[in-house]
């Protein structure tokens, strides 16, 4: 299981989750998106990251939304 940081954090990228995040996992990449990414290779599932969200972006790969579910591609 990884974490997935989803559509309510584009354009917000707040880096409350990148702060707690104990591996390093999560960067921004400039471009189109505007969003960060979190690294499922790096990600240990620790899940500090979620409560961290302002936005509530960031959601368990098992429990992401259905319309959400593209952001799994990214």
């Amino acid at each position: 299981m990884t974490f997935v940081i989803t559509q309510p954090c584009v354009d917000v990228q707040d880096q409350s989750c990148v702060e707690v995040c104990p591996v390093d996992c999560i960067h921004f990449e400039a471009g189109e998106d505007r969003m960060l990414y979190i690294e499922p290779e790096v990600c240990i599932d620790c899940g500090a990251c979620e409560p961290a969200c302002p936005v509530s972006a960031i959601f368990a790969e098992a429990a992401l939304p259905e319309d959400q579910a593209h952001f799994l591609e990214i």
